[in-house]
């Protein structure tokens, strides 16, 4: 259907219809040369349906910048709608659908008995001003609640979507307003893929009408589900009003698949420092006759000028040359200081240029300024040295309104380095095949990944293992042990074929591809498997394994170790080793005094605790590596004391006499002198029992 470009009057069978969306109200409200930008222009827009005369205003989302709006940015809106859309003058729109199926049983404002309408206004939510909180109200609900505005497109659920549309009729003409308001884009996508997304037709002549509809998604692919293509919306449709998307493409696209237009009227403020917020900021009115579309672009002149530049040095004959210079930080930051001396004169005569000179503003507002700077050395070589940024930017206070952010320094990524990654990545076939998969395994995502790749040191059967425990059984120090195992295994053959070859010259390649397919072979074979080294938690009593699976394969199933696991081969390795050379001496030392035991507390040891003893005897074998503590000294001061210390703490008793026997061949004398002596029962306190601990150390010093 063709579109033309107009600039009439509408007439008795016309829908005049002005078109906005991201107005953003309350943005930037607290800084103080921007604290007014969102309002104003929002204002305009309105002022600008009155001047027109439409019959209706048509808002795509994100009308505030939050979802819980400022008082001061409420005010401004309630005030704007209520000076420009509130008259005596009748609207000769005709509602004919059932305002509890799209209003969410609210009566459109326009055919209240209590509130003269001129203008309705209808307008989806944003992801800014999306609902939230108990009930599900979002700012829009306070403005239909109070006759400003009327709600539509309401998402009560986003995994199951129905849209009914608002139907309107003006002589001869009419329309079908559909509103679809804003959804997480990847919930949206999905939805849409399951087919859970219904769309409502009128009953009654569905041919005569004509289809508008206004959406707040994503419009560009910036992820794979992260957006909505305009395939998944209905042939049906005559007209997409885009909202989220800020840069103004104004006039209609026609989609030859899908054979409707899309507008993307863009926001009527910048709330970023891009080149896509730099374009002039329009908004459309729309004339629909019958099944005819005609549109106006209209200026919006109050939007805050806008300029942005992109300069690379090592390109600019101003600054190329710089390249070489020792000190070049004075030259270049003076170079681009006349640069945005320059940007700042073209954005305010820009400005000035679109004015009305009847009616010139007081002042012209601070314009805002991006100057993005490639300081990339140049390839024939040298330096750029840029200034601080914020402290460049601080220089233009009183000329800019952003005079923190006017310059932004980078360096393009070299395209040498993007093609080698490029090429590193599997075929796209196969990244196409997992895609379309809605669960992939990890074994099979890393396999398909590793087969374009090539791996010379870690074997690629045990890589997808370990990546599994890293992923599914959220081991998060698999990836560790792996890497340190294949590493180790790797660096000892490599010291063995070492100490057997002299020829140091030989090429490692081959000898590592060698090592590395001999692991792929035991790991085939399952002589060689990726372990997890976490330990298993016992299962709990409400653990259903016919619903929630298998106990093991549960992530919360697993408790790390204290130890960290890069560490714990080495370490288990030399335990193991210290173990061993120190049992045989010490069970050879122990053959040697075994008839030298002569510790009185052996002969009265009672025989209930002769097993208990004969389990100590390997670690006491251990503990005579260490150097014993000082508790074990005190202990057998009340074990030579008499027996009822010992009944009163008979687990103490066994472990201490066991260790008696080892700690004290040379003190037995000394002990037995001076305790049964100098200590009763009555005088023994938990104070008396630790004042040996400062003489014993010092003996075993001596």
């Amino acid at each position: 259907m063709p579109i033309v470009q107009t600039n009439r009057g509408a007439g008795p069978d016309t829908i005049k219809i002005l078109i906005a969306t991201d107005s953003h109200v309350g943005y930037e409200e607290r800084d103080p040369v921007r604290k007014d930008d969102s309002w104003r222009s929002f204002d305009e827009v309105l002022r600008l349906a009155r001047s027109e005369d439409v019959d209706m205003v048509l808002l795509a989302g994100d009308l505030f910048h939050e979802n819980q709006p400022s008082r001061k940015a409420m005010y401004q809106v309630m005030k704007s709608l209520r000076e420009n859309c509130l008259g005596d003058k009748p609207c000769e729109l005709e509602m004919l659908s059932d305002p509890s199926d799209v209003l969410n049983g609210d009566q459109v404002n326009y055919e209240s008995l209590d509130i003269n309408v001129a203008i309705p206004v209808f307008s989806i939510h944003g992801n800014h001003d999306d609902p939230t909180g108990e009930g599900n109200y979002c700012a829009l609900d306070l403005l239909q609640v109070s006759g400003l505005l009327n709600y539509i497109g309401r998402m009560p659920e986003s995994d199951n979507i129905e849209i009914k549309p608002v139907l309107l009729q003006k002589g001869q003409t009419k329309l079908a307003l559909y509103g679809m308001s804003n959804v997480r884009d990847e919930r949206l996508y999905r939805t849409f893929k399951d087919g859970k997304v219904k769309f409502y037709t009128p009953g009654v002549q569905p041919k005569d009408w004509y289809n508008i509809m206004a959406v707040h998604q994503n419009h560009h692919a910036h992820t794979e589900t992260g957006y909505l293509p305009e395939n998944f919306l209905p042939e049906f449709m005559d007209l997409i009003v885009w909202g989220h998307e800020h840069e103004c493409l104004i006039d209609p696209r026609f989609n030859d698949e899908m054979q409707f237009h899309v507008m993307q009227p863009g926001s009527s403020v910048a709330t970023s420092l891009v080149a896509g917020e730099a374009v002039a900021k329009h908004v459309a009115i729309a004339y629909v006759t019958g099944r005819t579309l005609e549109t106006e672009n209209i200026r919006i002149k109050s939007v805050r000028p806008f300029i942005t530049r992109d300069i690379v040095l090592a390109e600019d004959k101003r600054f190329k040359k710089l390249a070489d210079d020792q000190d070049n930080r004075p030259k270049i930051t003076a170079g681009l200081i006349d640069i945005v001396n320059e940007l700042i004169e073209e954005a305010v005569q820009e400005w000035e240029a679109i004015q009305d000179p009847d009616d010139m503003p007081d002042e012209t507002p601070l314009p805002l300024v991006r100057l993005r700077v490639d300081y990339a050395a140049p390839e024939e070589g040298g330096k750029f040295d840029c200034e601080n940024p914020q402290r460049f930017s601080n220089r233009f206070l009183g000329k800019v309104a952003n005079v923190n952010d006017v310059v932004h320094f980078h360096m393009k990524r070299k395209a040498s380095k993007m093609k080698k990654v490029a090429a590193d990545l599997p075929a796209e076939s196969v990244l196409a095949a997992m895609a379309a998969q809605d669960n992939v395994k990890v074994e099979k995502l890393v396999r398909e990944y590793l087969a374009a790749t090539s791996l010379k040191i870690l074997p690629q059967t045990a890589f997808g293992d370990a990546v599994d425990l890293f992923v599914v059984k959220d081991d998060k120090h698999a990836m560790e042990q792996f890497v340190n195992d294949s590493l180790n295994t790797q660096v000892r053959e490599m010291m063995k074929l070492g100490q057997d070859d002299e020829d140091d010259d030989e090429d490692l390649d081959p000898i590592m591809e060698q090592l590395r397919q001999r692991q792929e072979e035991l790991f085939a074979k399952g002589d060689r498997k990726v372990k997890s080294h976490r330990k298993v938690k016992p299962k709990p009593a409400i653990w259903d394994s016919d619903i929630d699976g298998h106990w093991e394969n549960a992530p919360e199933a697993y408790s790390e170790d204290d130890e960290s696991l890069v560490s714990r081969p080495s370490r288990a390795a030399d335990d193991d080793a210290s173990v061993m050379s120190d049992a045989a001496p010490i069970k050879k030392a122990a053959a040697k005094r075994a008839p030298a035991k002569r510790a009185p507390t052996k002969t009265k040891a009672p025989t209930k605790l002769k097993a208990p003893a004969k389990k100590a005897t390997p670690a006491r074998g251990r503990k005579k590596a260490t150097e014993p503590s000082d508790d074990e000294d005190d202990d057998i001061i009340m074990l030579d004391e008499s027996p009822p210390p010992v009944k009163a703490q008979p687990k103490r008793a066994v472990a201490t006499r066991t260790r008696q026997s080892q700690l004290n061949f040379s003190q037995v004398p000394k002990t037995q002198t001076q305790t049964p002596r100098e200590l009763s029962d009555d005088e023994i306190s938990d104070d008396d029992a630790f004042q040996p601990m400062a003489s014993l150390p010092s003996s075993r010093r001596r």
